[in-house]
């Protein structure tokens, strides 16, 4: 029977290299997708700090929540410090409220096989960051709205209204961007499915546009 995560992460705290090994196997997937649909570069990197940071930080995490909300938390923070920090903004300006486009960054080499998907792509790419995590969060890792207000740190309704807020604002976006109402519509028909079938487009093995 595989080990809890969180017994997993005390033996590696203890210098078991192979327990961090393994619990970096368990996630790394989950991890990948976070990071690979906001930033250009340096996924990898992003990863292994996030990874670190949960070695650091697990004493005061509280153990109410699963590990996996508690890492996505830590890989929020942790993308949240790379962007203040290679934009070098302003602790008062808040990252949440930007989208990636705003921020400067627009992975590109992310594709997507249908029409509907590369669209919808490039709307969660132009919502501000926190909508966009909890779509993406609810859509490809498949938590519930209290898992994603864990995540977010935020009361649950708050997450609920995200999502909702969060639906009406990539509509608004694939409105101005797709070169169709007819691929709007069908794209909004069917939003579940699209949305949930970009996941496997964001794996490490996921679809990547030809340079």
């Amino acid at each position: 029977m595989p080990t809890d995560d969180f017994e997993t992460l005390d033996r590696w705290r203890a210098g078991d290299r192979a327990a961090g090994n393994e619990l970096l196997r368990r996630h790394f997937d989950g991890l990948y997708r976070f990071f690979r649909n906001k930033v250009d570069e340096g996924v990898d990197d992003l990863i292994q700090r996030s990874f670190l940071a949960c070695v650091e930080s697990k004493d005061r995490f509280r153990k109410q929540a699963s590990f996996r909300t508690y890492l996505f938390t830590v890989a929020r923070h942790e993308l949240y410090r790379h962007f203040r920090r290679s934009r070098r903004m302003a602790e008062t300006e808040d990252v949440g409220e930007k989208s990636v486009m705003d921020l400067g960054t627009s992975p590109s080499r992310v594709a997507a096989q249908r029409q509907e998907q590369r669209l919808l792509l490039r709307a969660l790419r132009r919502i501000p960051l926190d909508l966009q995590l909890a779509v993406e969060l609810f859509y490809w890792e498949g938590m519930s709205t209290a898992e994603i207000a864990e995540v977010l740190e935020v009361p649950q309704g708050t997450a609920k209204s995200r999502l909702r807020r969060a639906r009406e604002a990539l509509e608004e976006q694939m409105r101005a961007l797709a070169e169709s109402p007819s691929l709007v519509e069908s794209t909004l028909a069917h939003f579940d499915q699209w949305a949930a079938g970009i996941r496997a487009e964001l794996g490490p093995r996921g679809g990547e546009a030809e340079d």
